[in-house]
């Protein structure tokens, strides 16, 4: 396969919570001890282990918690998957609208993944929802950064797909994919 075939970057509506996946990637918040969404659905169906490893990193690795656009891994747990990325998306909220710390979502989660032997990645909508970035907004910055990625890193994964819970989210993210 090479680094061009569109194949290997897809865009479906589904659960993320059961797809399987060597990792899913988490639009997780800087304390990474849960929260809403995405966040609620990974930890719920994860199990109480997740939020434990991520008490673990808050205690050792990351004190402060994690960065807006940084990201880091932990075991899965009851996930189908076998690794959660967590990553800290951008909020337009709060004055957050760099595209650049949005792409960095991706990216740095594709680098995780890569690290951990990952070769098939879900990624969410990362900040799309309650941190106000609008759909096609996300879906566009979302597949430039995970296609400069892939062409970047051609043996590094086989496959990245984006998981979408609404018809919105995944036409937004399917035209972002044909342009």
């Amino acid at each position: 396969m090479t680094p061009t075939d569109e194949t290997r970057i897809r865009a479906e509506r589904g659960d993320l919570t059961t797809v399987a996946v060597d990792a899913v990637v988490n639009a997780a918040n800087s304390s990474l001890l849960g929260g809403g969404g995405v966040d609620g659905a990974i930890h719920a169906a994860a199990g109480p282990h997740l939020l434990e490893a991520c008490r673990e990193l808050r205690r050792t690795s990351l004190p402060d918690g994690l960065a807006v656009g940084d990201a880091v891994a932990t075991p899965g747990f009851e996930l189908p998957a076998r690794w959660v990325v967590h990553t800290v998306g951008p909020n337009r909220h709060r004055g957050e609208t760099d595209p650049a710390l949005l792409a960095s979502c991706f990216t740095r989660s594709l680098d995780v993944a890569a690290e951990v032997g990952a070769l098939i990645v879900a990624f969410p909508a990362v900040s799309a929802g309650v941190y106000g970035w609008a759909p096609e907004s996300v879906a566009r910055v979302a597949v430039d950064a995970v296609r400069r990625w892939v062409g970047a890193h051609p043996d590094a994964v086989d496959e990245v797909r984006f998981v979408l819970f609404s018809d919105a989210l995944q036409e937004a993210f399917a035209e972002a994919l044909a342009g």
